[in-house]
């Protein structure tokens, strides 16, 4: 299974289509989860036109009247549709991988800015996960906080908040969570003046995934259509066939269209 997730500030016009569509066509084993969509309203051709055809099943948090909302996409040939659950800054939808016939849930996440919204968001999320406890859980998006203060870049000290390391960690801790390992640059978020960055965008699993999808890694690939970059959930041994073990480079060369750096 393979997840893309990418906070996308803004839908716009063709050209963040195009950098979409080539990600999403290559794999056809994929949900694809989208923060700040920008959006009050969708419809079905806007999602076929990102998708690239018509095999695409689709979950719109419209958030307030735009702002904040997020998008859900994912195969309806690799991905059987169940339910969802639906929160102030969370999209969470259940259903069946029809190849292993495993049941899992993958909340699409955009958290509040303030403390409170965050805190508000990881109960919310918390309750959500004990509700479904016979589920395999991944968690993608931009959760706006980090999990020590090396993950910020530019900001000044008093800017990272010991209440937001200790409650974030304390929320991985307390739902048994664990981020997949990175491959490519350290930071997802970068401001304008190129300095100040961070890493906020993250993949958070249960356990029980890497039992499914072992080996998994998260991917971050070149920033290309905003000040985030996008990630690509992908495990070596199950998603790159036989081979137990491929290199970066030769997984670019395979997939042109994709261009990871190195970046601290």
């Amino acid at each position: 299974m393979i997840i893309v997730n990418l906070n996308i500030r803004g839908l716009g016009g063709g050209t963040k289509a195009r950098y979409l569509r080539p990600i999403i066509g290559c794999e056809e084993e994929k949900i694809v989860c989208l923060q700040e969509t920008k959006t009050s309203e969708l419809l079905d051709a806007r999602c076929y036109t990102l998708w690239g055809d018509n095999k695409v099943g689709w979950i719109h948090n419209k958030g307030d009247n735009g702002s904040g909302s997020l998008l859900s996409l994912w195969n309806t040939e690799s991905f059987s549709y169940e339910s969802h659950v639906m929160g102030k800054g969370f999209i969470a939808i259940s259903g069946q991988h029809l190849k292993s016939s495993s049941r899992y849930v993958v909340p699409n996440v955009y958290s509040p800015c303030s403390l409170s919204g965050k805190k508000t968001l990881w109960e919310d999320l918390s309750n959500a996960k004990s509700a479904s406890q016979d589920l395999v859980w991944c968690l993608c998006g931009d959760f706006n906080a980090v999990r020590n203060r090396s993950e910020r870049k530019g900001v000044k000290e008093r800017g990272v908040q010991a209440s937001e390391l200790n409650g974030f960690n304390s929320y991985i801790d307390s739902n048994l969570l664990m981020e997949l390992p990175i491959v490519g640059k350290n930071f997802t978020s970068f401001k304008h003046d190129g300095l100040t960055k961070s890493r906020i965008d993250r993949v958070l699993v249960s356990e029980d995934w890497l039992w499914l999808w072992p080996m998994s890694k998260q991917y971050v690939l070149r920033r290309e259509v905003s000040d985030h970059c996008a990630i690509v959930v992908k495990s070596v041994e199950k998603d790159w066939g036989p081979k137990p073990f491929r290199t970066i480079d030769a997984w670019n060369m395979e997939r042109g269209f994709i261009r990871m750096v190195k970046d601290n």
